[in-house]
């Protein structure tokens, strides 16, 4: 039954490809292990967890660690993104593009100016 209620949760895990990923229910307590690739990855966890349990659920125990501390993430630009809207993603406030422009220098010479296909590099927050 708690599997079931979680079932989002696993199938997020299944879509971020979470690395040595362990799921399994004892006395009523659904347990979650695993890997993702960064930190955003692992908040993407947390965040269903807590929508389908509530900010404190006691029917689910999550142990997600996480492969590149080095990095918030990593993204991959898609046509008609800007740094804001980038921004906006991963820190809910668009105006911390600044971080993403200075984080990825080596590539971005205008902040106006990303293109698809681009790698960035999503700095810790």
């Amino acid at each position: 039954m708690v599997k079931s209620k979680y079932q989002d949760v696993l199938d997020l895990g299944q879509q971020l490809n979470i690395q040595n990923g362990d799921v399994k229910v004892e006395n009523g307590v659904l347990h979650i292990s695993g890997t993702a690739k960064n930190q955003y990855e692992k908040n993407l966890i947390w965040d269903k967890i807590k929508a389908i349990g509530g900010d404190n659920p006691s029917d689910v125990k999550a142990d997600i660690k996480v492969a590149d501390t080095s990095v918030y993430a990593r993204h991959t630009v898609k046509s008609g993104e800007t740094l804001g809207k980038i921004a906006k993603q991963y820190y809910g406030d668009a105006s911390k593009y600044q971080k993403i422009f200075a984080a990825n220098s080596d590539i971005l010479k205008n902040p106006d100016l990303i293109y698809p296909d681009q790698e960035l590099i999503i700095p810790n927050d």
